[in-house]
């Protein structure tokens, strides 16, 4: 968990919200977490879930069909930490492919062990793995920006697991089905104090924060004390569903010995557009190891280009002569994929 030292703001909580009013246009203009409190408490899993821990395993297992899921298992001496081995050369768990009711029924095996290995399955498609499911659990998906680009559902279930901090490209709508969890969350400015690890591999397919949360060592992450002081700590009981937006770093504590989250992914960008992550990769091999003046050079270019009002560029220019700097559509997309890719293959 954060450093018990350390400052604890929690996000925004909004209270009473009925399950067809989700404020999403303040949610999308705040651009910071907030807890929408109890919005899910009246889904049948929910209910199930306070009724035991094995009658949320009973009322998941109505809706699968046999299909493997990917699981994690850890030794008891991670502490629920998935992460790394001890020289970062490989991870300090194993994955396999198993029937979700053989992988609960270990989970309930070992329901009431201190001790218990960490068993844990992350990011699973709800419908392709738990059909129906949505039909009886379900967020209110009631926005126009939701036509374009429609959210993926996925659940998350496993015993007492830390998902290492580390940040999505998606929004995400996150509620707690099971059990608690508690969210530290930080702006995507506090990338420089949260000391992020490998490129790859890494745990979960994203980059993590190479901080124990649990134990911070601040002589070999100093700035962390920074980052502690921006956290937002947000704990979520049964019912109780997050927002947070795309690119805000999150550190996940599942605390209960069964617990279960759904989370909602969404972009609000054109299908078409790539993905930056891609454009940073190609900017190391481009552009990070060039002289400090270039660099600086071509930071001005890319605050012209990039990062600066997008109509700027092609103000003074015809129409017929903007090509990819006037606003990209399906076609110019492509025109411009093509160009970049001969330009690779050179």
């Amino acid at each position: 968990m954060a450093d018990s030292r350390a400052p604890t703001t929690q996000p925004l909580i909004l209270d009473g919200i009925a399950p067809g009013d989700i404020p999403y246009d303040d949610l999308m203009a705040g651009q910071r977490p907030v807890i929408l409190k109890g919005l899910a408490r009246d889904w049948p899993l929910v209910k199930a879930g306070l009724n035991s821990h094995k009658a949320a395993m009973d009322d998941l297992l109505r809706y699968y069909q046999g299909r493997p899921v990917t699981a994690y298992t850890a030794a008891p001496g991670i502490g629920g930490r998935f992460f790394y081995n001890d020289d970062v050369t490989a991870m300090n768990f194993k994955g396999e492919r198993v029937a979700l009711n053989d992988f609960l029924a270990r989970i309930h095996d070992h329901i009431n062990d201190p001790t218990a290995p960490a068993f844990y399955i992350g990011s699973t498609d709800l419908g392709l793995y738990l059909p129906g499911l949505r039909d009886d659990n379900d967020l209110i998906l009631n926005h126009d920006m939701f036509e374009a680009n429609p959210p993926l559902a996925s659940i998350w279930i496993g015993n007492r697991t830390i998902a290492t901090c580390h940040f999505d490209m998606s929004h995400n709508l996150a509620v707690c089905v099971a059990g608690k969890r508690r969210f530290t969350l930080f702006p995507p400015d506090q990338v420089h104090n949260l000391y992020p690890g490998p490129l790859e591999p890494t745990p979960g397919g994203q980059v993590v924060s190479m901080v124990d949360f649990r134990n911070p060592d601040y002589e070999r992450f100093p700035r962390f004390r920074e980052a502690l002081a921006q956290a937002q700590v947000a704990d979520l009981e049964p019912g109780d569903v997050l927002f947070y937006p795309a690119l805000w770093w999150h550190h996940v504590e599942a605390l209960e010995p069964f617990n279960i989250l759904i989370n909602y992914w969404w972009n609000t960008s054109p299908t078409f557009m790539d993905t930056p992550w891609t454009t940073l990769l190609h900017g190391m091999l481009s552009l990070r190891d060039r002289p400090d003046p270039e660099k600086a050079a071509w930071r001005e270019l890319f605050d012209y280009y990039i990062f600066g009002p997008a109509e700027v560029p092609a103000a003074h220019l015809p129409e017929a002569a903007r090509g990819p700097l006037a606003p990209l559509d399906n076609l110019t997309a492509r025109r411009l994929r093509a160009q970049i890719l001969q330009k690779l293959n050179r």
